[in-house]
């Protein structure tokens, strides 16, 4: 009886063991087999297995580098995941916490709050130029909108005593700076010297403006170096003359947010595989 009761302690302890084993070391970290029970259970594959060590290696590392980066989850980001969660759960966050697994779960969300931290700090450089944008995000031309670029001499004040005095004597100045400018002044040096909106000091270039209103359309049908007839702005009364022209994809924002993602995640993978190359790893393959 006794020699049996042994036997049974001692192949129970065999079997605490083995389910303790450790699978692998990451530097001074080990990755032990209840770790990841309940993933290693639900693989179908070693090969599937062997990625589940791998993912967890890769988080061992990335987590000891939010510590010394100091980028771990804020108490506030957890508790907002927290209750998002219960919200799509429709149950409250009492209820939510009285869930048996609740403090894992709350683990699980600062970690994978801390390492989106860890993302946004080492991506934070990613960025694509934007003209390489336009050229990937516009290649079919029916699916774009125009924009144009010009330069502007935007006047607001004169001194004159009543308002519809300082109109007339606006245009005057407008319509004789635009004389000037056909016979081969410099715009940039008159917008430079004149306009009274803050884009003089680039010569009173644009940003890309979309082709969309009477103003904007009768811009864009300007020649190269004609001086566009008086027009009304936000800012004052104005002419402008067209600068550069392009077509733009209607989703371009979206587009070129989806490019820098995929960069992002590509640099990511990148750096998270420079972690690896510098540090200790030894997976245990037959205990897997």
């Amino acid at each position: 009886m006794k020699k049996i009761l042994c036997f049974l302690l001692l192949f129970n302890y065999n079997t605490v063991l083995a389910e303790n084993s450790i699978i692998a070391i990451v530097n001074k970290n080990i990755i032990t087999y209840n770790s990841i029970e309940n993933l290693i259970l639900n693989a179908n594959t070693k090969e599937d297995k062997i990625k589940i060590v791998s993912k967890k290696i890769d988080n061992i590392l990335q987590l000891k580098k939010i510590e010394e980066l100091n980028l771990q989850a804020s108490s506030d980001d957890i508790n907002l995941a927290l209750l998002e969660i219960s919200n799509i759960n429709n149950i409250s966050i009492d209820q939510l916490s009285e869930y048996p697994e609740f403090l894992s779960l709350k683990n699980e969300v600062a970690e994978k709050i801390s390492i989106l931290n860890l993302q946004r700090y080492i991506t934070k450089g990613v960025a694509i130029d934007e003209n390489e944008a336009i050229n990937i995000c516009s290649k079919n031309t029916s699916d774009s909108i125009k924009q144009i670029k010009i330069a502007q001499i935007i006047i607001s004040k004169m001194e004159v005593e009543n308002q519809k005095d300082k109109d007339i004597a606006i245009k005057a100045f407008l319509n004789k700076l635009s004389k000037h400018i056909s016979k081969g002044a410099s715009f940039e040096k008159f917008a430079k010297l004149h306009s009274q909106h803050p884009s003089y000091k680039n010569g009173g270039i644009t940003n890309w403006i979309v082709v969309n209103s009477p103003t904007t359309i009768m811009l864009d049908s300007l020649q190269n170096n004609e001086v566009s007839q008086i027009y009304l702005t936000d800012f004052g009364l104005a002419i402008g003359t067209k600068l550069e022209e392009r077509f733009v994809d209607i989703n371009f924002k979206k587009c070129k947010e989806k490019i820098i993602y995929l960069r992002s995640e590509k640099f990511y993978s990148n750096w998270v595989k420079g972690l690896r190359e510098k540090a200790y790893i030894k997976i245990y393959y037959d205990k897997i």
